[in-house]
């Protein structure tokens, strides 16, 4: 049995304290349970690490850090992990619409010169995240499975694993953090999952090509759905096509290759349509779902829950790390002054300030995701195609229009009051040309449906997000929770 003060179950699942943290990770996991690993371990924490797999992951998502998400990694003391990975800076955006194309460039220019994304191979940098634990003494490194949670009169008080050589063990400590990932087995009894999957994702990779603006993200406004490419190394693009609902064309058939050639290659930039071709020739296609869940947590003593197990959002606008990081660095504020974790019931009704401090980054992020894919997808309804190009158009104006809307997906402006009014901004700028120069009865009747359009895009979400704690989280009484007293 291993014997912890303090424990957290991460994106895979994690243990720590003051003293000794037991760190259990299961699959799926991406990075933050290593941040944290990190912090608690700098604040003088034994850490014992238990992951499902130890060698470097294979994924095809994970792959791109906003600049926000890189300040949050600059604030947790981990730039270096990116380094060494043939990460490669990204600038911004390209957004390109039935043969027109505009440049979207982060705002930058009040941060230092490295301040900037990052994209590269999730399972390089995962390894790095591994590299930096593992050289600090007081962590150790294990890989097992977790199983389950170990409740006692409405207390978690640990969990229960099973190591690499088939060994049941049970770790016990005041504080499990819960992290494993989006197919998570464990949050069901932390929270209220409603998982959605609009779609899912193609992954290939292109090689030896360059993109029509480098060091940018693209965007290909396609039909039906986005395609997304953006550079993982110096000699490697990858390409993300997303493919609405839950099924995609066989690849064991030669169905999904028909698909990308005939459907998809038509409608990527002709700078990159033969190596587009010949990745898909080469075979290596890899599909994921994307998945959607709004965090709708149950405080219970002894756990808390986070990563992609707690809170997902369509991964289009690459915010998922932000989210992440900017969790970590909440949870790390509040949880640096606190000596003693033994009372389980006082600790968690502190950590219930957590729920509310993340809002501001976490709401911006998943809504503008959500509402983005949406907008961008193609439909047969003409008010959404309006709104469609309206948005196009819009961020092809330039100034305010384009670097207030990137600058909240970009995690370096985390204002859900902005975010609504841009929004807006874009379906009155929709009407505006719909009505211009001469309104007609049809005109009108779009317009009206436009804005209906764009209510029904964005206010479902913001419900599910929490109206109060999104905008007026200062009425949270819980925003005010202060540390409990030391004993």
């Amino acid at each position: 049995m291993i014997m912890c003060k303090f424990s957290i179950i991460f994106d895979n699942s994690i243990l720590f304290d003051k003293n000794i943290v037991t760190v259990l990770v299961e699959s799926y996991i991406k990075f933050n349970f290593k941040l944290i690993i990190w912090s608690k371990a700098q604040d003088g924490r034994r850490v014992h690490v238990i992951e499902r797999d130890l060698s470097e992951p294979d994924r095809i998502v994970g792959e791109l850090l906003q600049p926000g998400g890189y300040l949050k990694l600059i604030e947790l003391g981990l730039e270096d992990c990116v380094e060494e990975i043939d990460a490669q800076q990204v600038f911004g955006y390209a957004l390109f619409k039935d043969g027109k194309r505009t440049r979207l460039s982060y705002p930058l220019e009040n941060f230092h010169s490295d301040v900037s994304g990052r994209s590269f191979h999730n399972g390089r940098f995962i390894q790095r995240m591994r590299e930096k634990a593992a050289s600090l003494p007081n962590i150790r490194l294990e890989q097992g499975v977790v199983t389950s949670l170990l409740e006692e009169k409405g207390t978690i008080r640990g969990v229960q694993y099973k190591t690499k050589d088939g060994r049941e063990l049970t770790a016990f400590a005041p504080l499990t953090i819960v992290c494993d990932g989006c197919f998570s087995n464990l949050r069901r009894s932390l929270c209220n999952p409603q998982v959605d999957v609009p779609s899912c994702f193609v992954g290939l990779v292109l090689e030896n090509c360059h993109l029509p603006y480098a060091n940018h993200g693209h965007v290909i406004l396609a039909d039906p759905s986005p395609i997304l490419f953006y550079p993982i190394s110096s000699t490697e693009i990858r390409c993300l096509v997303d493919v609405p609902g839950q099924k995609v064309p066989s690849i064991a058939n030669g169905e999904m290759a028909n698909y990308l050639k005939t459907v998809v290659a038509p409608q990527v930039p002709p700078e990159i349509y033969d190596s587009f071709v010949a990745a898909v020739d080469k075979g290596n296609i890899r599909t994921m779902p994307n998945r959607s869940m709004p965090a709708s947590p149950y405080p219970t003593p002894g756990a808390l829950l986070m990563g992609d197990a707690f809170n997902m959002r369509h991964p289009l606008t690459g915010g998922g790390m932000t989210v992440a990081l900017s969790d970590i660095v909440v949870l790390r504020d509040l949880l640096k002054p606190l000596r003693d974790l033994n009372d389980a019931p006082t600790l968690c009704k502190y950590l219930e300030s957590f729920y509310t401090l993340r809002k501001p980054v976490a709401s911006t992020i998943n809504t503008l995701a959500g509402a983005l894919y949406k907008v961008f997808c193609a439909s047969p309804d003409q008010a959404r195609k309006e709104m469609r190009q309206a948005c196009f158009d819009y961020l092809s104006l330039g100034g305010v229009f384009s670097t207030g809307p990137i600058s909240l997906l970009s995690g370096l402006n985390p204002r859900p009051l902005s975010l609504v009014l841009h929004f807006f901004a874009v379906a009155i700028y929709g009407v505006g040309r719909l009505l211009l120069p001469f309104p007609s009865p049809k005109r009108i009747w779009i317009g009206a449906r436009l804005i209906s359009g764009a209510s029904g895009i964005i206010f479902p979400i913001i419900k599910a997000e929490g109206v109060r704690q999104m905008f007026f989280p200062a009425t949270v009484p819980a925003y005010y929770r202060r540390a409990p007293p030391a004993n």
